[in-house]
């Protein structure tokens, strides 16, 4: 009797999340016939509601960012392309189409000039995401245990010295592997981005309306979040400059 109260009450827990994933697929389908027929705000309806079922990735992020984008919507196809990004750092057709709706915004910010070594490090490092980077670290240390295995298991010495040979490289490539992953999660946590929403905001020198005026932003740019005061945010551009602006003025990429 117990063990059948059992399987019924994991029925109940088990079929709800079952119906949410068929009527997010379902959700899915119609956003995809809305989208093809022109219907672009209606498709945004649908990915809404499986947003709100709680479910995310960078193909749903990317095609609200398309949808917007055919409407128009700066800040919003920006905003999700940014999103899909952050989900899917390696993708080119996340780029591209980032791109394309960047070149809808007003503000031309230049970014502070990188040096070739720290480019070429940041684009190693960010050509594939945290967790990716330690899906790689453990699937090499696997190949240099298996390698490691060999080594003792095998008599040959030639097939020996290649198993000797090959674990060691599996091995610094994997702790290289991992320290990626590592600095990954680190400028995860220290990069704090946002988009502006708001048509046009006025960024001051200090969190308050009296302050004096530093500059203005248009709907669309791309800046840091480095602190918050109550209503307001300080943040920075890319091109280094800082100030405070109201924080219902722009949406932070960082809220799955």
């Amino acid at each position: 009797m117990r063990n059948l109260l059992f399987i019924a009450l994991l029925i109940c827990l088990v079929v709800p999340d079952s119906l949410r994933a068929s009527q997010g697929d379902s959700n899915f389908e119609k956003a995809t016939e809305a989208y093809n027929s022109g219907s672009y705000q209606e498709a945004l309806g649908y990915y809404e509601e499986i947003l709100k079922s709680g479910k995310h990735s960078a193909a749903l992020y990317f095609n609200m960012g398309n949808a917007h984008y055919k409407l128009g919507d700066i800040a919003p196809s920006i905003y999700y392309f940014e999103k899909a990004l952050l989900l899917d750092p390696a993708d080119q057709e996340i780029k591209s189409n980032l791109a394309f709706a960047q070149n809808m915004t007003v503000d031309a910010i230049q970014p502070i000039p990188e040096t070739e070594i720290g480019r070429a490090f940041r684009g190693l490092i960010g050509s594939l995401s945290m967790d990716q980077w330690a899906i790689v670290g453990i699937v090499l240390m696997s190949l240099f245990v298996i390698a490691y295995l060999l080594y003792f298991g095998l008599s040959q010495p030639n097939l020996k010295r290649i198993s000797l040979i090959a674990g060691f490289f599996m091995l610094v490539l994997s702790l290289l592997s991992t320290a990626a992953a590592y600095l990954s999660y680190n400028a995860y946590l220290q990069d704090q981005p946002a988009i502006i929403f708001s048509e046009v905001v006025t960024v001051r020198a200090e969190p308050n309306d009296n302050a004096s005026e530093a500059f203005l932003l248009h709907e669309g740019t791309k800046v840091q979040v480095l602190d918050s005061l109550t209503t307001w945010k300080k943040i920075e551009l890319a091109d280094g400059q800082t100030g405070w602006m109201p924080a219902e003025g722009l949406r932070q990429l960082k809220d799955f």
